[in-house]
């Protein structure tokens, strides 16, 4: 067999999947918890070695995303707060960040005071149309360049003075890399320029500069920020299937939402947004999870109408222990269902704000009514029996009462077998693996 090793080192568990290439399926799973507190290289390497047993598998190449240490904290700084800062704030959730700060228009002293606080990893630095407003990014370059900054920066605005705002940062002693605007035109959204800009950046500084590991190696085996890994796996998955895709994926943080839609006249046509349609995109959620924001997901299903009061308070009671012991497993039938209920809370109200827009800050929301197929992601949705995880994502695609544009006959298939990451680490450079993986362990019965 033609082996790789995808591996994702997450925050809790590190997750390893052995992938025969020829015939695109599993050849071997394992897990372990991630060492952050050691070296993530031990966790690693025995979630490896346990995969990998009895397949004879050596020098065989590994592809490895990580979000242990907190991912990819990005700050955005752009223009206007409804245009270029927008746009660069979509971009970066589709990189695979944590959009930790956003701030529009000409720097001050408070605003750099507020960027600092936010302890980015990285810089967005964007503003502009090609061949528009040049003095705000120019401004705001000479700002960070005087205050010394020396967090790593992606320059991704007005291409008319590219030269001249990188030259700026870098005589500074600011790491910065330059990428296409993100904004070329209005209406235009140019994400993929920006968006590998800010995975090489990732790799060069960020993976390293979290002493994860001691040695070098954990940062030469890193290729991308695990929900960068996870949106190019989608996008495979979307084309593919040839449609509208959405992933929701639970977690004891954070419920992120994915989506990947066909382009249609509103890309063009007068009803555009300003900033662009990302029509591939992702959004975060941190309010809603399984543990530490347990208690985030009652008060918006509160919000939203999804509960009663009474049944707010006697939920509310179990989310919180769940925060106060986010390594709580649930081992009996009451508190499995408790688990259950969560997860389809936050789900709901995740794929909710995602269609209203809210999270991507689109004027029209997304449009997921053709939606063919929603995969269910996350450790509750995976360690759950078929017929139990199957009744999470049914509730939330019957959830058609406030009007907003939902799935109308989605299937609904979990990604137990977790070869979303694995498909995007492999698609650059084994793409019919990565394909057929796909097709294969995501399928609806």
């Amino acid at each position: 067999m033609s082996l790789a090793v995808c591996a994702d080192v997450g925050s809790t568990y590190t997750k390893v999947a052995v992938v025969d290439l020829a015939a695109g399926v599993l050849a071997g799973a394992a897990s372990a918890p991630t060492t952050v507190g050691t070296d993530v290289l031990h966790g690693l390497d025995a979630a490896v070695a346990a995969a990998t047993a009895g397949l004879g598998a050596r020098d065989v190449p590994w592809y490895v995303c990580s979000s242990a240490g907190g991912g990819l904290r990005l700050a955005v700084i752009g223009y206007e707060p409804l245009v270029t800062a927008q746009a660069g704030r979509r971009v970066g959730l589709s990189a695979g960040a944590h959009v930790v700060h956003v701030v529009a228009g000409r720097l001050g002293a408070a605003d750099l005071t507020a960027l600092r606080a936010a302890r980015p990893d990285v810089v967005l630095l964007v503003g502009g149309t090609d061949g528009g407003d040049a003095d705000t990014v120019t401004h705001n370059a000479t700002r960070l360049a005087r205050a010394r900054w020396r967090r790593p920066v992606v320059y991704a605005g007005n291409a008319d003075v590219r030269e001249q705002v990188t030259g700026l940062l870098r005589d500074a002693g600011v790491p910065v890399t330059d990428a296409d605007n993100v904004l070329p035109r209005i209406g235009v959204l140019a994400p993929a320029s920006a968006r590998a800009a800010i995975r090489a950046v990732f790799l060069r500084h960020v993976i390293g500069g979290k002493r994860l590991s001691r040695g070098a190696r954990f940062a030469r085996l890193v290729r991308a920020a695990t929900p960068d890994a996870v949106l190019t796996g989608v996008e495979v998955l979307a084309d593919t299937l040839g449609g509208d895709l959405a992933v929701v994926d639970v977690g004891g943080a954070t419920t992120d939402v994915y989506s990947v839609l066909t382009p249609d006249e509103r890309a063009t046509g007068p009803g555009r947004e300003v900033a662009g349609s990302l029509w591939r995109a992702r959004t975060v959620e941190g309010d809603l999870g399984m543990r530490w924001s347990a208690p985030g997901v009652v008060r918006a299903a509160a919000e939203e109408r999804l509960l009663t009061d009474g049944e707010a308070d006697d939920l509310g009671a179990a989310a919180a222990r769940r925060a106060a012991d986010p390594a709580f497993l649930a081992v009996d039938d009451v508190e499995r269902a408790v688990d259950r209920r969560i997860a389809t809370l936050a789900a709901t109200v995740a794929l909710r704000r995602h269609a209203r827009g809210a999270a991507t800050g689109e004027r029209a929301g997304r449009d997921l009514r053709d939606v063919r197929m929603l995969v269910g992601s996350g450790g509750v949705l995976r360690h759950s029996p078929p017929d139990v995880s199957g009744q999470v994502l049914t509730a939330v695609l019957a959830d058609h009462a406030g009007g907003w544009a939902l799935p109308r006959a989605a299937a609904a298939v979990v990604d137990a077998d977790y070869v979303l990451a694995a498909g995007g680490l492999l698609a650059e450079e084994h793409r019919g693996a990565a394909q057929a993986l796909l097709r294969q362990h995501l399928r609806t019965h």
